[in-house]
């Protein structure tokens, strides 16, 4: 299993992780939501002890990962398919990962048959892989040693749609097996299939958690369209209320009807419509948490962004 309790990383005055707090238990896939930058692989690398956090803490099975004996037995880790020697073939460089973990000469090969790496591709050097062919290495790197968790930041970068399928049937079938699945990714579409459960995190922080159900029985949120649209966008920030854009021209604020009322009626725009947003889904509620739609090109590293601006900067 894995937990994480309150954690936090602070690079200067800029938080890319903020008070992060969640629980992965056995026999589930949780799928880690959340546009590029709200802070996804610094919380990874924080559970699997690559970046000390400023506070807060992350346990795997237990214990903090750095204390795991042969972390490698217990839990497997994908977090940068790129991360590989370019100069060694993929049956050494599985080969390598088995001998340190201990797992057995014959198991580079049986996983080369699983992740679809056998025969010229294994004999090929590394360097000279696709994204998707590293990434199926890098998955057969984490299954070497037969752990009961998984620890995956976009696995399915450079996949094509059937390696995609295929990542899927292999982490659900994991999963059934009673294995821990943490995934993590920028797309919806990608995990909602799979996942169990789902963490969206926006700007560093939990924006919400639960299963999908859970998920889509909160209010979607209101849709509002004003006279002034600028106005309101403006009064909306004031009040520290997050929203998107739609192209109709409309916005989908977070949270209720009386809240957006009384924020355009304090700054005296006029509203034509008011009303409960609502039929969009996992998609469209993710969209909302978020604020994917009216997130900015150019954030910083860390994805930290000034509150209730969300929508403000386009």
């Amino acid at each position: 299993m894995i937990n994480v309790e309150h954690l936090t990383k602070r690079y200067g005055d800029v938080a890319a992780v903020e008070d992060v707090s969640f629980h992965c238990a056995p026999g589930t896939v949780t799928g880690f939501l959340g546009p590029n930058g709200a802070g996804k692989s610094t919380t990874m690398r924080m559970i699997c002890g690559l970046t000390p956090p400023t506070s807060g803490s992350a346990t795997v099975k237990g214990v903090p990962f750095r204390r795991i004996a042969n972390p490698g037995r217990h839990a497997g880790i994908l977090l940068d398919a790129a991360a590989q020697h370019p100069g060694r073939t993929g049956r050494e460089t599985l080969a390598l990962t088995a001998q340190l973990t201990g797992a057995g000469r014959q198991r580079a090969g049986e996983l080369l048959e699983l992740v679809g790496l056998a025969g010229r591709p294994a004999r090929r050097r590394v360097g000279g892989y696709s994204l998707g062919m590293r990434q199926r290495l890098g998955l057969a790197q984490a299954l070497v040693g037969d752990p009961s968790v998984l620890i995956l930041d976009e696995p399915a970068n450079g996949l094509d749609p059937e390696g995609i399928f295929w990542m899927r049937g292999l982490l659900r079938d994991f999963a059934d097996r009673g294995g821990t699945v943490l995934l993590s990714s920028h797309l919806l579409h990608e995990v909602e299939a799979v996942a169990d459960r789902f963490v969206v995190i926006a700007n560093g922080r939990v924006a919400a958690q639960g299963t999908k159900g859970e998920l889509l029985a909160a209010p979607d949120g209101t849709r509002v369209r004003a006279l002034d649209r600028a106005a309101l966008e403006a009064a909306l920030a004031s009040a520290g209320l997050r929203w998107r854009r739609e192209s109709d021209g409309e916005l989908v604020v977070r949270g209720g009807a009386e809240p957006v009322g009384r924020a355009a009626a304090a700054a005296g725009v006029v509203l034509l419509e008011l009303g409960r947003a609502g039929g969009g889904g996992l998609e469209e509620l993710f969209l909302t948490l978020t604020g994917a739609a009216s997130a900015p090109p150019d954030r910083t590293a860390a994805g930290a962004m000034a509150p209730g601006r969300e929508g403000a900067l386009r």
